[in-house]
């Protein structure tokens, strides 16, 4: 201890600031010198599970005296009814004048306000990340936040159908927006009918829309700066969806029902990478497209196609029409979906003339979950025996379902266009 006491204090309070908060402030009982240390730290985080008075007491008690003229980071994580919103309000106006750079919000009382006016003229802010917390109405005017350029929202509650863009439209520089809705069943009439994102300087968005948020009606997307977009939206209640043109978009991860794909396919046409999950709702045009005709990834190279859902195959079919010059064709299971008890029950629908990605520029051919059943057999044996280009294919099969042995041998004696492909098994 004597050797660590004898640093400077400046490098002291750097080490410090690699603990969690608790035990760098446990280190004030060290000596007389360690004392006030950690009060110049300049990240803090506040968790607790539980509802504990003697953290919100400890917090009002020393936030105020904190020492360091830069907040960094300053993360709470509460699930407290004994931390009133006033405490939360209070807390935020002394990270506002403290400079604060990143703030982070997990804190639960519905319909109850924890931003001070402070907060939306915030000069420093640079990064926001807020769950469960309830957003009410944006002030109407003079408010700002000029330099946030990462904002993210989980399970926010929102007090009307504006309350979202209010708060995009005080967000002059932001890049990346990351927006999760699900329904709070502690209020019923809480979900959103109408929503719009706008924001002209963005260039990521993730946006997750549960399948329980059940009032949805529509929801607008304008964002010409995006270089990358993520769409999981998984509620069938047939809203419908707006968006417009991403130009310079160069990556894709999109996983919804087919209603919302024929909305967003226009939009999206200009990636490089794809990730492409769609189930199709109406189960009465089982053999249609799911989107429309006319459009061309004229750029795509790279697609991850999600095979759980039921006739993906003939999103498949039309896709490869449509990706003139694929490099990569990776088949998989995406995130936590499982294996579908209805994709193997359409018989695939080969395409009427063999498409040009397969003549001129397919490469690398990837199955994850090959399952050797008639349709996964089918879709296999066409493209090896059409990809011209093929210098690879991996096949990683489903081995509950079908006998390994058996699978190698019925593709590995196919023909191949590709006379240097490399097939291989796992």
């Amino acid at each position: 201890m004597s050797r660590i006491g004898g640093l400077p204090d400046e490098l002291l309070i750097k080490i410090l600031s690699y603990l969690p908060t608790k035990v760098a402030v446990s280190t004030s009982i060290l000596s007389k010198q360690w004392k006030l240390l950690w009060m110049w730290l300049p990240k803090i985080e506040y968790i607790t599970i539980y509802s504990k008075p003697t953290l919100r007491e400890f917090i009002d008690k020393n936030l105020p005296l904190h020492r360091a003229p830069v907040i960094e980071s300053l993360r709470f994580k509460l699930n407290c009814n004994q931390t009133k919103p006033e405490y939360i309000k209070r807390w935020i106006e002394i990270a506002v004048s403290r400079h604060v750079r990143e703030l982070e919000i997990t804190y639960f009382w519905e319909n109850r306000n924890i931003f001070p006016s402070s907060f939306y003229t915030c000069k420093s802010l640079v990064i926001l990340k807020l769950e469960d917390v309830t957003l009410m109405d944006v002030p109407p005017s003079m408010v700002c936040l000029p330099s946030l350029k990462t904002l993210k929202l989980e399970s926010v509650t929102y007090v009307n159908d504006e309350s979202l863009q209010r708060l995009l439209s005080i967000c002059p520089v932001l890049e990346d927006l990351s927006v999760r809705l699900c329904h709070s069943y502690d209020d019923d009439d809480n979900d959103m009918e109408e929503f719009s994102i706008i924001v002209p300087s963005l260039q990521r968005l993730s946006l997750s829309i549960d399948d329980d948020y059940q009032d949805l009606d529509r929801y607008v997307i304008n964002t010409p700066c995006l270089k990358y977009f993520k769409l999981k939206d998984r509620n069938d209640s047939g809203h419908d969806c707006e968006i417009k043109n991403m130009p310079i978009l160069k990556e894709a991860y999109v996983d919804v029902v087919s209603a919302s794909l024929k909305s967003v396919v226009g939009s999206i046409t200009s990636v490089k990478r794809l990730t492409l999950c769609s189930e199709n709702l109406n189960e009465e045009n089982d053999d249609d497209a799911d989107y429309g005709d006319g459009f061309v990834f004229k750029e795509l190279e790279h697609l991850n196609l999600c095979v759980s859902k039921k006739h993906w195959s003939n999103l498949l079919t039309q896709l490869l029409n449509d990706v003139p010059i694929l490099r990569v064709l990776d088949i998989s299971y995406l995130d936590d979906h499982g294996l579908s008890k209805h994709n193997q029950l359409v018989r695939w629908k080969q395409p009427i003339s063999v498409p040009e990605c397969l003549l001129s520029s397919l490469q690398i051919f990837k199955w994850s979950g090959y399952t050797g059943k008639r349709q996964d057999r089918d879709i296999a044996v066409y493209i090896l025996k059409n990809a011209r280009c093929l210098k690879t294919a991996t096949i990683l099969a489903q081995p509950s379902l079908v006998p390994k042995l058996d699978m190698i041998k019925e593709l590995k004696f196919s023909s191949r266009a590709s006379t240097t492909c490399e097939l291989l098994f796992d």
